[in-house]
């Protein structure tokens, strides 16, 4: 059965919400519940997906076998959009793209699951806490914190010609290698939770222009990179073409709140997986 994998790289920033909070932020983003990193669940990329569908199919019946109806489930799964790359601000170069291991290996854990594995990258468990795997020596610093580098430009290639693959711009992939950094665990899990921007909305009174309602909404920054599984039910996996058709023309996809003052839009890049022959 044909897997696939969707890359979504945030064109704008992105503000996937979340049910509530009891924090000082009035409007959080979405997080994963176990692990704090920033999500976009299944269940709104889906309707995201779905949306763009039925501005360009004029098969209604089509749409319905393939996102479901409210009686009837759809030919195709999608699950939620994982974090891979998160933009961090750096006081001695231009923004740096991070990651961590876990999200490493749980990426290649994704790609097995649609049947393209990928080698394993000795190396990146044995970066401790203030330590930073990059492809030159330069000092680090990012957000408050500075980081010891350890520099290794074949391992992090090896990384960012798998990442490539997630990744829409071209412009993007060829300066990939020397942008990404990959922390510790428990560094990626700080930035992840308390690093994300923070927005002062307002609403004015139209003529004495006196605020009316302040708040605060956070939101995931610009070149954000995650990725969702599109896994077909056995007996519908004919639809999978249609989906990548869907993106072949025109690859935006506006996802999460905001879509009013430009918030939410992504790029997405489908990549095909193998064939899965335990599923087939």
């Amino acid at each position: 059965m044909r897997y696939a994998m969707l890359g979504l790289l945030a064109e704008t920033s992105l503000h996937p919400g979340a049910e509530g909070t009891g924090g000082v932020i009035d409007l959080p983003v979405a997080r994963e519940a176990d692990k704090g990193y920033p999500v976009i669940h299944g269940s709104s990329l889906k309707g995201a997906i779905r949306h763009k569908a039925e501005q360009l199919w004029e098969d209604g019946k089509l749409i319905s076998d393939v996102f479901g109806t409210p009686n009837q489930a759809g030919g195709i799964g999608i699950t939620d959009a994982r974090l891979l790359l998160l933009p961090m601000r750096s006081l001695t170069s231009h923004y740096c793209l991070v990651t961590c291991p876990y999200l490493l290996e749980r990426l290649a854990r994704d790609f097995r699951l649609i049947d393209m594995p990928v080698s394993n990258w000795d190396g990146l468990n044995e970066i401790e806490k203030g330590k930073a795997i990059a492809a030159t020596d330069d000092r680090l610093y990012l957000e408050e914190f500075t980081f010891e580098i350890i520099a290794d430009a074949k391992l992090v290639g090896n990384l960012a010609l798998i990442i490539e693959k997630l990744i829409y711009h071209d412009s993007l992939k060829n300066r990939l290698q020397k942008q990404l950094v990959i922390v510790h665990d428990d560094d990626f899990s700080y930035f992840s939770r308390y690093a994300l921007p923070v927005n002062a909305r307002n609403v004015l009174d139209a003529d004495t222009k006196i605020s009316q309602n302040l708040w605060y909404e956070e939101v995931i920054p610009a070149d954000a990179l995650f990725y969702s599984l599109l896994i077909p039910r056995k007996e519908h996996n004919v639809y999978m073409e249609d989906v990548k058709n869907l993106f072949y023309k025109n690859p935006y996809l506006q996802v999460g709140g905001n879509e009013s003052i430009g918030q939410g839009w992504c790029v997405a890049t489908y990549i095909q997986g193998g064939e899965n022959d335990e599923n087939a």
